[in-house]
């Protein structure tokens, strides 16, 4: 009898931890999902590079990188935004970290 009782308190107990686990785990495979209005950063565009497949953005603070504003140049994850924005532009972006450098995930015109 002990023994089942243990067996039950261990599931009870570990169900929320894995199951909060699992939810973790799911969202880190998926950054871009877990984006929001509140992730996104304001920048104006200074550059379209298309031949290097990156944007220079004035950009204000990015505090999921704890990144202070400044102006600086960002690798796009998809070349077809590069068609999209021009110099002067106003946009809200999202930038994520990689081993290769920072790079632009999702941009869109500024309201």
């Amino acid at each position: 009898m002990k023994t089942i009782t243990i067996a039950i308190l261990f599931v009870a107990l570990a169900t929320p931890v894995l199951a909060q686990h699992k939810a973790e785990g799911h969202s880190a495979n998926h950054p871009t999902a877990a984006a929001s209005a509140a992730d996104m950063t304001e920048g104006e565009i200074r550059k379209v590079d298309k031949d290097a497949k990156k944007l220079t953005i004035k950009h204000g603070e990015i505090k999921s990188l704890d990144m202070p504003p400044m102006t600086m140049v960002f690798q796009v994850k998809d070349a077809s935004v590069l068609d999209k924005v021009k110099a002067g532009d106003k946009v809200r972006f999202v930038v994520q970290k990689f081993d290769a450098g920072f790079v632009v995930t999702d941009i869109q015109a500024a309201k």
